[in-house]
């Protein structure tokens, strides 16, 4: 008798791929605009004239070139399909658009296209970033169609931004009151399961609220500071986790040498730092696997320079920001989208103590909502963190000196 031919049946795990990463330093000068949602190209110190793709010198006249914004209209000029490529993440999103844009910049580009756009038509351009964490440009239809704004809709739109519909998202801390903003954002947003953790144990009054009581919503104990908590949590997901949006934080008065209270300042690097590690640790396996998964670190602006009246919370937000930098970096090479959401003040408990202008959580929460919807890598919300993050940019020294006196 012939022996019967071997037949694997295990279905194999799927391999994450990112597009491809070697860029030029133009580039990733690019990429680190588009990080902010800014359309900019670079345009000469010396004759005006636009520059694409991004080079070291002007085109027309060899003068310097300088990073500025620009128009973002487009005419389509040629449409085509790539329907074979060598590379790994192209080959399994075969057939990809492209085409060619008469910017209002003025440069003629190439760019990924929306599925809706034809030659002839005006589009809208976008610099995204890929999965990779470099940018490219998109065009989308100028008019606007229903389908625009539903990522479902266009599988190549889809590739550059995070869907939240239908999609499982963690909380890690939904407690308070931005993250209890955010687990109602998530459920109107239409997410498929919104997980709420909750540090504290869960009682009956949180049974009874209307935002942890949607049906969307599913309530598990989750503590940061305990490495034991957060696998036990994500073990209770009903269902594959797609994004963890990460809230917790402790906010708590006092300085160095003065006012200090060292057991709040090492709690506060528990819950922020630590935290954020123990929390990225076990998620990141179950992300890496999913098709458009991210993680979203919301962050206070008070980690660019500190702050002499809540230092322990400043040090702990300048920790953690330093570890979502690494994050993101070793995300990249599989596809994971690390998003960070900066904050001034918040209209919470925490923050009772300073005046305003203060964000209420349900502006956060809309925005962190709008990161995902846009692909968005770095997101300032209210006038303190876009006022901060804009002099941080220009001179980070004299801002350190500036925001403490």
């Amino acid at each position: 008798m012939t022996r019967p031919p071997h037949q694997n049946r295990e279905s194999l795990a799927q391999v994450p791929h990112a597009s491809p990463g070697a860029r030029s330093r133009a580039m990733h000068a690019l990429s680190a605009r588009a990080a902010q949602g800014r359309f900019m190209l670079q345009a000469c110190t010396a004759c005006a004239a636009a520059a694409w793709p991004p080079r070291d010198a002007c085109p027309q006249c060899w003068g310097e070139l300088a990073w500025t914004d620009q128009p973002a209209g487009a005419c389509v000029v040629t449409q085509t399909a790539i329907h074979a490529s060598t590379d790994p993440y192209f080959r399994a999103h075969l057939p990809w658009r492209m085409g060619t844009v008469q910017l209002d910049a003025g440069p003629v580009a190439m760019a990924h296209f929306h599925g809706a756009l034809k030659p002839g038509m005006r589009a809208v351009m976008r610099l995204m970033l890929d999965r990779g964490g470099n940018a490219a440009l998109f065009a989308l239809p100028a008019e606007g169609t229903p389908e625009m704004n539903d990522p479902q809709s266009d599988r190549q739109w889809r590739e550059f931004v995070v869907p939240v519909a239908g999609r499982t998202v963690l909380v890690s801390d939904a407690g308070h009151a931005v993250g209890r903003a955010m687990v109602r954002a998530l459920t109107q947003a239409g997410a498929g399961l919104v997980v709420a953790g909750m540090t504290r144990p869960v009682c009956v009054s949180d049974g009874e609220d209307a935002v942890l009581g949607h049906e969307a919503v599913q309530v598990v104990p989750l503590d940061l500071t305990d490495a034991a908590s957060v696998a036990a949590a994500l073990g209770m997901i009903e269902r594959p986790l797609d994004i963890v949006v990460n809230t917790a934080r402790h906010v708590r008065g006092g300085g160095v040498s003065r006012d200090a209270a060292l057991a709040e300042q090492q709690f506060a690097l528990e819950v922020s730092a630590m935290g954020l590690s123990r929390l990225a640790g076990a998620a990141v396996p179950l992300l890496a696997g999913r098709p458009q998964g991210a993680f979203v670190d919301l962050l206070s602006v008070q980690a660019l320079a500190g702050d002499a009246g809540f230092a322990g919370f400043a040090a702990a937000e300048a920790a953690r920001l330093s570890l979502v930098q690494s994050l993101r970096h070793e995300m990249r090479a599989i596809g994971v989208r690390v998003l960070t959401v900066f904050t001034g003040p918040t209209d919470d408990a925490d923050h009772q103590s300073l005046p305003p202008p203060k964000v209420a959580p349900a502006r956060l929460a809309a925005a962190v909502v709008d990161a995902l919807a846009q692909g968005r890598e770095q997101t300032c919300v209210g006038d303190v963190a876009q006022d901060a993050m804009a002099r941080w940019l220009v001179d980070p020294a004299l801002f350190i000196r500036e925001i403490n006196l």
